[in-house]
Order: C-alpha cells, then structure tokens, then sequence
C-alpha cells in the first residue's frame, strides 16, 4: 500500500455510489489531490465535507496511479464564517472553483497554497477581503505561468505614468508610449500596482483586467474550457457590495 498523510484544503465533493463521495484536496505537498471517502454522505462525515474545509487527509492506494481513498479528519470549518454573508460565500466558492479548475493533479505548489489557505482566513473580513482576493489572483496567474509584468513600460522602459496591460503579453504600458494603440490595451488600475484607495470599483476594474489572463491565457492553456462560473457571481456580488 501507499499511503502519505498532509492537511489540506477542500476543493470539491461529488457522490459516488450510494454511501461515499470523491473529494479533491488542495494539500502543501501534494498539491490537488482527488480520493474516495468511504462513509462521505452519512450524517457523521457530511458535515465535515463542506468546499474550503481545512482537514488533515490520510491518502491510501495499492497503487500511485489509483484514485485511492481518504480518511479525513477536521481541523476547521469555514461554512460558519460564510453561510450569512453573501460577499463571503461568494468568495470561497469563486477561490474554491478556480482552484480545483487550474491545479494539475499531485503537482505541489507551496507558495500558492499558503497564499490560498490565508485568504480563505480572511472569509467574513469584507473590509480586506476582495483586495486580497485581488492579489490572490495575480499571485495565481504567476504560479500558473502567466505572470504580470507591471514593473516598467514594455515599449519605453520608464516605470512611470503606467497606465494600460497588453493584453498579449501582460506587461505594462505607460499613458504615452500607448499612442494608437490605446484602445486595444486593458487598463491598469493604480490598485493592481498597490498605489491609491483600494476602493471596491478599482478592484473591480483590476478584476477585469486579471480575469482577462485567465480566460484567455490560462484557460486556453488548459483546453479552452470556460473559466467557472463561481468568479463571475463573486464579481456581481461585489458589484452590488460596491
């Protein structure tokens, strides 16, 4: 048997069969890990089987390439945090479903999964809540290969007046060096450079410009699926948060 234990934070659950359900994990070092948790629809384990769940997961196979099965045990619940608050749900539902859609399976990302399981702390915080999302999402992009450049201008160089992304390549372009081609650039709100109020509209603004790598980089990377909906129901909510 192979067997390897971790904490981790849960992703997704689905019925299998009568009595148990498949859940996806996202561990420190294992990254997105999927197994069979015998007994997942009953009343005992149900409950601990909410999406943002932080447990501590025994995975066991006969082998490496088997889907296996998880023993699970709580470490903390995040539904209280949410099942009041409408921003809040929204939001682990949206970091929840963007994770289970971008992670490879048993591929260990560190970073990114320190920075995930902070934001979810944050859940009912709305004050800091949707800029740190913000910076989750860049943070994504980057551990995901689609980093933002937003340090200096692509065509001049100059790190000043940055006004506009390529939506190419996603580095930053100054208000001047745009000339033409300012229509066909994204706008680089001042928050996205953590410069000004990180006011609601600016974070959304940001959020359109973040969403469009993700739909149209990495979601094409990863067979052009669609990006789940979960993120634009956070957006709408913050919308009316705003």
């Amino acid at each position: 048997m192979i067997e390897w234990r971790d904490q981790g934070a849960l992703l997704k659950v689905r019925k299998h069969g009568e009595t148990a359900a498949i859940i996806e994990v996202f561990t420190e070092s294992m990254g997105k890990a999927s197994g069979i948790v015998r007994g997942g629809t009953s009343r005992k384990i149900a409950p601990l089987l909410q999406p943002g769940a932080q447990l501590d997961v025994t995975w066991k196979a006969r082998l490496e390439s088997h889907l296996g099965s998880f023993t699970v045990e709580p470490v903390r619940s995040r539904a209280a945090l949410v099942m009041q608050d409408r921003l809040a749900l929204a939001g682990l539902n949206a970091v929840t479903a963007l994770l289970a859609f971008v992670l490879p399976d048993r591929e260990a990302h560190p970073p990114l999964y320190a920075r995930s399981v902070a934001l979810l702390d944050l859940l009912g915080q709305n004050d800091v809540w949707p800029l740190a999302y913000l910076q989750w999402e860049v943070a994504l992009l980057e551990e995901m290969g689609f980093a933002l450049d937003l340090t200096a201008c692509a065509v001049s160089g100059q790190n000043d007046d940055l006004f506009y992304v390529s939506p190419r390549t996603g580095r930053a372009v100054s208000r001047t060096a745009a000339g033409d081609w300012a229509d066909r650039l994204l706008p680089l709100p001042h928050v996205l450079l953590g410069k000004g109020e990180a006011d609601i509209p600016d974070i959304l603004e940001a959020l359109r410009t973040t969403g469009h790598f993700l739909h149209n980089h990495l979601a094409r990377s990863l067979g052009d699926r669609p990006l789940p909906e979960a993120r634009q129901r956070l957006l709408s909510v913050l919308e009316r948060f705003g």
